[in-house]
């Protein structure tokens, strides 16, 4: 088969960065972000979260290939604020939301017998049938 090794889906190599950062000459104020070692999971979360300031005006990514482990983001934002600006403030935005729902995960018990609220079967009667809730 010719698929690469999976390491190479997740480790960076020597001297690989895992962000570049080039200028869209396309369009005005835009610039493209290549996130190596990254799939679909990260490109979509960091493109909704850019979709939620209201400057700026294109945030949309792809996966060149499959078989390359990297994504393309493009951001396109108002003259008033740049695009790294942007990507930087989406960053920060997506760390603090993550670390609040960690935060409630661990509060809340989960992985314990009641997770979020809901009563979870952790045992079975003597015939392994569930217990009824």
């Amino acid at each position: 088969m010719n698929a690469p090794p999976a390491f190479e889906s997740f480790l960076l190599f020597e001297g690989e960065k895992k962000i570049t950062i080039n200028k869209d000459t396309k369009v005005p104020n835009a610039c493209l972000f290549t996130i190596n070692k990254e799939d679909h999971t990260l490109g979509n979360i960091i493109k909704s979260q850019l979709l939620k300031d209201p400057q700026v005006l294109f945030a949309g990514y792809k996966v060149p290939h499959p078989l390359e482990h990297k994504i393309i983001i493009r951001v396109q934002t108002t003259p008033d604020y740049s695009p790294q600006e942007a990507f930087t403030n989406a960053i920060t935005d997506l760390i603090s939301e993550l670390s609040l729902l960690e935060e409630r995960f661990r509060v809340s018990g989960a992985g314990s017998a009641r997770s979020c609220g809901v009563l979870v079967p952790t045992a079975r009667t003597a015939r392994g049938e569930c217990p009824k809730l």
